[in-house]
């Protein structure tokens, strides 16, 4: 699967090792930025993953900043978009099965390498369940 991510400067390094993860699970990483730990504003970036999930262009996608507040809130303005902030892979998990999330939000400044490999891989390996879950989506 072809997965977008971006990050601000705080959630750059995080980033470049979703990218490489997403690559060992047997998917290509798109990065939409920033590439450097210099100071940008997150809803630039944000964005951009976000309205290209909108827009049906990529089924899922991955945003990281300090906190992954700031680009969970970016996200979910977006038509369609149910970006979900996870620091444990059992959270992860449950906004797939129970939320039906399609944007995954992490809070770089708070994770370590091995967080960071089984709360993405439990996201991307995780189901939406549907029935009660899917008239609650339809609510949103």
């Amino acid at each position: 699967m072809i997965i977008p991510i971006a990050s601000d400067h705080a959630g750059f390094p995080t980033k470049e090792t979703v990218k490489k993860i997403l690559e060992e699970l047997g998917h290509m990483p798109v990065d939409y930025g920033t590439h450097s730990e210099d100071s940008v504003d997150y809803p630039d970036f944000g964005k951009l993953v976000a309205a290209s999930v909108a827009d049906n262009e990529y089924e899922k996608g991955i945003l990281v900043c300090g906190s992954g507040q700031g680009m969970c809130m970016t996200a979910n303005k977006f038509p369609s978009v149910r970006a979900a902030l996870a620091w444990t892979p059992e959270i992860a998990e449950l906004s797939v099965k129970h939320n039906k999330s399609n944007v995954l939000c992490l809070p770089g400044r708070f994770l370590n390498e091995d967080q960071i490999r089984e709360i993405v891989s439990s996201w991307m390996n995780s189901e939406f369940e549907g029935g009660r879950h899917q008239r609650r989506i339809d609510k949103i």
